[in-house]
Order: C-alpha cells, then sequence, then structure tokens
C-alpha cells in the first residue's frame, strides 16, 4: 500500500507524507499536465526543495525509517487494529525490503531522514498489483515534523524516475487508502489516473484500496 501523504491537507490530517507539498513548474514553461490516458504530455522533472535530497537507505537507517513509516500509519489512523495491526511488521521491515526492492529516502540537509518509500521493481516480492511491464511504489510516509516541504511528492518523483530509467517497463503503479486524500492529490498533480478496475481490499470487511497508474 502506497503511505500516507499530505498536499494541501492541514498537519495532522490523515496521511503521513506531507502538507502542502507542492510542484514546480519547469524551467521552459508551465508544469505539463497529463491526458486522459494517464500519459504525461511533457517531462517529469524531478523536483525536490532545496533542503531535501532523495538518495538510497544505508543500514543504519533501517531502524529509523521503519520507525517513521510505522507511526505514519499508526498516528494517522490507517491501520485497522491500531497497535495490534500486523501490517506493522511489514512497515517496520526496512532491511528486508531493502534487500528484495529498493528503499529510497529524503534527507535533509543535515543528513536526518526525513521519510522513504519503496521502489518495486518487476518481480519483487513486494509488489502488490503490478503485472508485466509495472513498477509499483508502496509505504510512502513522512514523518511529521518534516510534513510541508515538498518531501512526500520528491520521493513520487523519483520513483518514477527509476521507473522510466530501468527502460521496458510501461507504467508505475500504487495502491492507496481512500483517507489518503491529500496523497491522491499529488498523484493527480503528477498525472497518475485512476484505475478502479484494479482496486482491492487485503482484509474482508475493510475499506477497498485505491489503485492508480502513471503511463511511462
Amino acid at each position: 500500500m502506497a503511505s500516507p501523504e499530505h498536499d494541501a491537507a492541514p498537519a495532522g490530517s490523515n496521511d503521513p507524507a506531507g502538507a502542502a507539498l507542492r510542484t514546480e513548474p519547469d524551467r521552459g514553461g508551465p508544469a505539463p499536465r497529463p491526458d486522459t490516458r494517464g500519459r504525461r504530455t511533457g517531462p517529469l522533472r524531478q523536483t525536490a526543495p532545496m533542503d531535501v535530497s532523495i538518495r538510497p537507505v544505508r543500514p543504519a537507517e533501517h531502524e529509523d525509517l521503519g520507525e517513521i513509516t510505522a507511526r505514519a500509519y499508526l498516528d494517522d489512523g490507517l491501520l485497522d487494529f491500531g497497535a495490534e495491526d500486523p501490517y506493522l511488521e511489514q512497515l517496520r521491515a526496512v532491511e528486508r525490503r531493502a534487500a528484495e526492492a529498493e528503499v529510497l529516502v529524503a534527507v535533509d540537509a543535515g543528513d536526518h531522514v526525513l521519510g522513504g518509500v519503496a521502489y518495486v521493481p518487476p518481480g519483487s516480492p513486494w509488489a502488490d498489483i503490478a503485472g508485466d511491464g509495472e513498477a509499483e511504489f508502496r509505504m510512502l510516509a513522512v514523518s511529521p515534523d518534516a510534513r510541508g516541504r515538498g518531501t512526500g511528492e520528491a520521493l513520487v518523483r523519483a520513483c518514477v524516475d527509476r521507473a522510466r530509467a530501468a527502460g521496458g517497463l510501461s507504467r508505475i503503479v500504487l495502491s492507496t487508502h481512500p483517507a489518503m486524500l491529500g496523497a491522491h492529490r499529488i498523484y493527480r498533480r503528477l498525472g497518475f489516473v485512476r484505475t478502479p478496475e484494479r482496486d482491492w481490499n487485503p482484509l474482508p470487511g475493510g475499506p477497498p484500496l485505491l489503485t492508480y497508474r502513471l503511463d511511462l
């Protein structure tokens, strides 16, 4: 499941990746707009806030990122069973994610971890919905004190860049909780479109996860 994020939502609302996220246009003109097929009509230039950098996670950061991710989901009320939810174990399993997928972190000028995301290439056991020719990203989360700085959006852009650089992929996909309204705005702004035919439910009786795609 893609993680909690924010956009124009106030800090503390249900979306773990950062309120008031912003998109910067290309220097040559306005930001490209998505067409109706979910394919961007112009380049998606990775734009991170000036004080935020994106890089692969380091082993010494596994525990910190696991706690940031777990707390984001837990504190924003996104887990059906609260502190007893078995999904917390997966959220904290950064070492295994890094071995079986690619875990990226956002860090500030002092190299402190602000949040992270799992980029899931084809064939990874961490894929939820990706099929042939598709990449995926999951567990996007930003610490509460780092929200509102464009961090979540920068992490999403980094995943899109990796999918495009891999070559041979047709799209990148994700699943997201219905309550993550700020995250949904980020995805739409970056050209993702809804794929309701792929929505799925990880728990019987729980809310279905919404799915999005971006054609590469």
